[in-house]
């Protein structure tokens, strides 16, 4: 076969022009006599306004000759969804919510749903989303504050995960620690998710706030075990003891009186830990380091049982230091409790200790 001169073909073209010529011109008996119909940058320029070629449709397969149409058209690409218009969202069949929007029932009528995305179908609701709807319409409606049940539970059992991790490096059991919810400054809306969720310790800072969200709460959840873990008066002793179940932080002579009477006339005790200022911080209550032998034989001779220690470590320094200090403190004077860990070092607490983790943020959220 006789090698054309392509260079004979296409004189002086370049680039695509030359490529053009070049195609056009093999398989022509008289390749010789070819010229370009029109100077190279005019070809290169029809190019650009020609556009993209248009998609083409295959051709049937062996398989596919002699099969019916709707067989055939199992092979064909799936209809496009039509552009949907700003700001347009689906909604479910016979949504009742929507429906109120629409009407104006909550001051907002006009205002396009914004429920889910959905697939484009030719009529109705794509019946494979259905439950998908069924669980963002459960999950919208099951929210009671500022999260779902779904997004409690979730909390609760991560927050309960890294207390099974930090005990099994510990070689201890995960049912030796006692998680409790700090619940302070939240409504019973926002407690509610975690109860549902299985929590039952919970802890307070006020007696004041306690007593005004609880009896409802406990009345409805009758197994809830209510903790104090801030500063208690004296003249709220009484109060404190008919309202929880632990008191965290007994720190001087005064209360362990108060507490001894108090008790003594309700006719019970709540388990009670002494809070020792750990860090020595003048800004934190607590009995201090070398005062807690003679508070705890104060409490004794008073008539209280001491079930452990409570201490607050200080704030931006590692607290492993001091969490291994009260756990040293509790094993001296014969304490089996160790009530020491919060949101950013339970774990730490855990492995050296702890038997109660008071957990706050990592259960509720950041508060705003």
């Amino acid at each position: 076969m006789q090698r054309r001169n392509e260079d004979a073909i296409c004189p002086g073209a370049t680039g695509a022009a030359r490529f053009i010529c070049i195609m056009n011109g093999h398989g022509q008996k008289q390749a010789e006599t070819m010229r370009l119909p029109c100077p190279p940058g005019v070809v290169l320029a029809e190019m650009g306004a020609m556009g993209a070629p248009a998609p083409r449709r295959g051709r049937l397969s062996g398989e596919q000759h002699g099969q019916s149409p709707r067989a055939r058209d199992a092979h064909q690409a799936p209809q496009q969804a039509p552009p949907r218009g700003r700001r347009k969202a689906v909604v479910p069949e016979n949504d009742a919510a929507t429906g109120r929007q629409q009407r104006g029932e909550f001051g907002d009528a006009g205002l396009d749903p914004l429920v889910a995305e959905q697939p484009y179908v030719r009529q109705g609701v794509a019946p494979g989303h259905r439950p998908f709807y069924r669980r963002v319409a459960s999950a919208r409606n099951a929210r009671d504050g500022n999260e779902t049940m779904s997004e409690a539970a979730d909390r609760l059992a991560d927050v309960k995960t890294h207390i099974a991790d930090a005990a099994k490096r510990a070689q201890r059991r995960a049912d030796e620690i006692c998680l409790i919810a700090v619940s302070k400054t939240h409504d019973a809306a926002a407690i509610r998710p975690l109860i549902a969720a299985g929590q039952r310790h919970f802890g307070e800072n006020r007696v004041q706030e306690a007593a005004a969200k609880w009896p409802e709460l406990r009345t409805e959840t009758p197994d809830i075990a209510l903790h104090l873990i801030g500063q208690l008066q004296s003249n709220k002793a009484e109060e404190a003891v008919a309202l929880f179940d632990a008191i965290h932080s007994l720190d001087r002579s005064s209360l362990v009186q108060a507490l001894a009477k108090a008790c003594q006339k309700a006719g019970k005790q709540p388990q009670l830990f002494v809070q020792v200022n750990i860090g020595d911080e003048e800004q934190k209550g607590g009995c201090a380091v070398a005062d807690l032998s003679a508070l705890l034989t104060e409490a004794k001779d008073a008539g209280l049982t001491i079930d452990g220690l409570m201490a607050i470590p200080p704030a931006d320094i590692e607290p492993a230091p001091f969490f291994a200090l009260l756990d040293e403190l509790a094993e001296r004077h014969g304490l089996t409790g160790r009530s020491m860990g919060m949101s950013g070092d339970y774990e730490t607490a855990v492995m050296l200790g702890a038997t109660h983790v008071r957990v706050g943020t990592a259960l509720f959220g950041v508060r705003e």
